[in-house]
């Protein structure tokens, strides 16, 4: 069974058992097999210019003896993180999201965010569709394509308005799909497994950016659009 613990600066979520994990985190990206996905909470002051994130970051796993982790990194409050479910058929999803917008983006644009701590929109997403029954490497990722698509939705729901238009996500995006191997060869929009992944995703996202809106919107200087 999986489980979501608060240990601030951590957030963990424990699949329940090992499965692929199909990301590009900044600790052990790519096609992986692991048990658990890490968010690490930072600020702009714990990560000096000068300093390797990377072996900064196997620092702070090797001490939690937590290196077998996929790991994300992200300055938004590591208390505002939203869970959502979806069910659909045989399979459930189950997306778990910390948003903040403080580098969103204009897909296509690029804006100066020098100074400012990186908020990030890091997802977890585990399918789960019964004992032995899982997505094929391909479905794999056209998971991970629906889940960034949902995301996208969500943040252009939220209405952030930019100098380059209306927010799409943020420059330091990152997201991991988690499920066991299997044969199901197809994961989209028409699929049970694209409906509960796009569901629970879009979710998830949608409520932390009305939270992060909701707590940043006197500070923000840049325009933001009435939500629908």
């Amino acid at each position: 069974m999986s489980a979501l613990v608060l240990d601030a600066p951590w957030l963990e979520f424990d699949l329940g058992g090992q499965m692929r994990v199909l990301s590009w985190a900044v600790n052990r990206p790519g096609l992986v097999t692991a048990r658990r996905i890490l968010w690490r909470e930072v600020r702009n002051a714990d990560l000096p210019r000068d300093l390797d994130v990377l072996e900064w970051l196997h620092g702070q796993l090797t001490a939690r003896g937590a290196l077998d982790a996929v790991t994300f990194l992200t300055s938004r409050d590591i208390r505002y993180h939203h869970m959502a479910e979806a069910e659909v058929g045989t399979v459930r999803a189950t997306a778990i999201a910390t948003v903040g917008l403080s580098n969103a983006e204009r897909i296509g644009q690029r804006m100066d965010r020098g100074g400012r701590d990186w908020g990030t929109i890091n997802v977890a997403l585990q399918l789960d569709a019964g004992p032995g029954v899982g997505p094929t490497d391909a479905a794999l990722i056209e998971t991970l394509s629906i889940a960034a698509s949902a995301r996208t939705a969500a943040v252009m729901e939220a209405g952030l308005d930019l100098p380059s238009g209306r927010a799409t996500g943020t420059g330091t995006d990152c997201i991991a799909v988690a499920a066991r191997a299997g044969g199901i060869a197809y994961a989209g929009m028409h699929t049970e497994l694209g409906e509960a992944a796009g569901r629970a995703v879009h979710d998830a996202v949608t409520a932390g950016a009305r939270a992060w809106m909701q707590q940043t919107r006197p500070n923000l200087g840049i325009d933001v659009a009435p939500a629908d």
